[in-house]
């Protein structure tokens, strides 16, 4: 069995913007935490988190989508947030949150979802719809990339990957304070510290740099290279919605409309903000979502969209 930390419930109490009503469920004898908001009989968007953030990171998208009819479901995966902590980095694999994803999904029996996404979000999220595509029926990227080995590695991705691995403190707050172009308050910084009593809880947020394949011969290449052979038959809508100010995906967007056929006639955006554009542009990421949706339910009814 896994040795896991579960972070005390007390480190959640009176976070600024989230009032959500936790939910669990159970995954290889570890808890899981999810956001699940809205109708339950409406198609999920499910809003995938990445690096070293977690649902939280949605509090304000949540609402705005929740508000136009939809279920939104928001969880924190293995390592994050509310979720169970396995304590050594080797606990972590690229397959391991494949798998833990997988079955997520499974349990929850999710159906004709519309994946939201950034970051490691995107990695898992990405293969994720590719590997059960009779599930998504429409996929919004922010700021995330399915990479395969084979691109040229950013010098910003570069520095993260070894500070995450060196660095003796790792202060989650300030590293997705610094990815923002706004400043955190002080109770949003200890949001995004609460999931990490100590640094005895941050092997997931250490281990996941290193899991981005950088190279060929890394053990998640080929099945990100299966995935992207049916992302580029995709033919479901597929919206980017990048920020402008973030150094480590700058040009993904552009990438993506080219290489995935569900890309043409969307209304792609570019969003003010920086690597944590959910902190920036949280209203207009969530409108481009609506708005993708609205348009997808209008021509679903038949009539021609102007």
């Amino acid at each position: 069995m896994t040795n896991f930390l579960r972070t005390p419930e007390a480190r959640f109490e009176r976070l600024p913007n989230y009032a959500f009503t936790p939910n669990y469920i159970e995954i290889d004898e570890m808890r899981m935490h999810f956001v699940d908001e809205g109708p339950r009989d409406a198609d999920p968007i499910l809003m995938m988190h990445g690096e070293p953030t977690w649902s939280y990171l949605y509090r304000h998208m949540i609402p705005i989508c929740v508000a136009a009819g939809h279920r939104v479901i928001a969880p924190d995966l293995i390592g994050f947030g509310k979720s169970d902590k396995p304590t050594s980095t080797e606990d972590y694999s690229y397959a391991q949150h494949m798998r833990w994803m997988q079955k997520f999904i499974d349990k929850l029996e999710l159906n004709n979802i519309t994946l939201v996404c950034q970051d490691w979000g995107a990695l898992l999220g990405l293969r994720l719809a590719a590997e059960n595509e009779s599930r998504f029926k429409a996929i919004v990227v922010g700021n995330g990339m399915l990479p395969t080995g084979e691109e040229q590695v950013p010098k910003a991705f570069k520095i993260w990957k070894a500070f995450a691995l060196n660095s003796p403190w790792f202060p989650i707050a300030r590293i997705v304070n610094s990815g923002s172009f706004k400043q955190l308050s002080k109770d949003e910084m200890r949001a995004y510290d609460a999931p990490f009593p100590s640094r005895k809880y941050k092997a997931g947020a250490r281990a996941f740099p290193a899991l981005v394949p950088v190279t060929p011969d890394n053990p998640a290449s080929q099945a990100n290279k299966d995935a992207w052979k049916i992302l580029e038959k995709w033919d479901k809508p597929f919206l980017t919605t990048f920020s402008n100010g973030d150094p480590i995906t700058r040009g993904g967007d552009r990438f993506m409309q080219k290489r995935v056929p569900g890309s043409v006639g969307q209304d792609h955006i570019t969003l003010k903000g920086g690597h944590f554009l959910q902190e920036d542009s949280s209203a207009e990421f969530a409108a481009a979502v609506n708005k993708l949706l609205d348009k997808m339910a209008y021509q679903g009814s038949g009539q021609v969209s102007a």
